[in-house]
């Protein structure tokens, strides 16, 4: 079954969803992201990599609101969001799932679910329910609903907290290294389900991700060394320097 637009808005008209340019940030006066510049075009899957400590995650937190730029700004769609608080992000269309996946352990699969829907555009309905496309996106958290999300395993509280993040209806999804601490089977079913949204969707993503298989599933790449993207292009033609440059351990 197509998955409706009952959980995903329309694709944005524009040709590119999201552009951040010369983006500058600072943890105090340590200089932590320099002069960053990176588009993602809308309905395609761009994949940010590097080692740890390069500044990936500071990024996406930057796109978020999470942080805020000394210089620079960000553009979603056609519209700055760089002076935007995060919520109002969030409720312009970017879809979250920070590393580490952030659920709420002691509350319920469903109710998780439910509070996703506080970053759609007009806020949650009284009584609204949880559209059927999620489950089957994710089939495993039907028969999971009524437990703590903390007793979830780690790959079934990662599509919990993407499924989350489908709630809001984002036109944008970011997420942050979603296959890491996860059994290769579960990451196969995750690959499949971001794949699946976004080819029948249309909506984008921005990854962070280590798995070489996953990085692949991308249409173009950027690659993070010491703050700043130092190599770029498609996914398709990912030299076997650039791996062992940026994803080998």
């Amino acid at each position: 079954m197509v998955i409706t637009e009952s959980i995903i808005s329309d694709r944005q008209s524009t040709d590119l969803m999201l552009q951040v340019s010369n983006l500058n940030v600072y943890y105090g006066e340590s200089h932590i992201l320099r002069n960053v510049d990176l588009s993602i075009p809308a309905g395609q899957m761009v994949c940010l990599i590097g080692r740890n400590g390069v500044g990936k995650t500071t990024l996406l937190k930057t796109i978020m609101g999470l942080l805020s730029p000394r210089t620079g700004n960000i553009f979603f769609g056609d519209r700055s969001i760089t002076k935007l608080t995060p919520d109002r992000r969030a409720k312009s269309g970017i879809g979250y799932v920070p590393q580490g996946r952030e659920i709420i352990p002691r509350v319920s699969v469903k109710d998780n679910l439910i509070l996703g829907l506080e970053a759609k555009p007009e806020g949650r309905k009284s009584q609204e329910s949880i559209p059927e496309e999620i489950f089957e996106l994710f089939p495993v958290l039907k028969t999971m609903l009524s437990r703590m999300g903390g007793d979830l395993s780690g790959g079934q509280q990662q599509q919990l907290a993407i499924a989350r993040a489908l709630m809001g209806k984002p036109r944008l999804l970011v997420l942050d290294e979603p296959t890491e601490g996860i059994q290769p089977s579960i990451i196969l079913e995750i690959e499949a389900a971001v794949k699946r949204i976004i080819a029948e969707t249309g909506i984008s993503v921005l990854l962070v991700e280590q798995h070489l298989h996953f990085v692949r599933q991308a249409d173009r790449y950027y690659a993070m060394q010491k703050g700043g993207i130092v190599a770029s292009g498609s996914t398709a033609e990912l030299t076997q320097e650039v791996i062992q440059q940026f994803l080998a351990v």
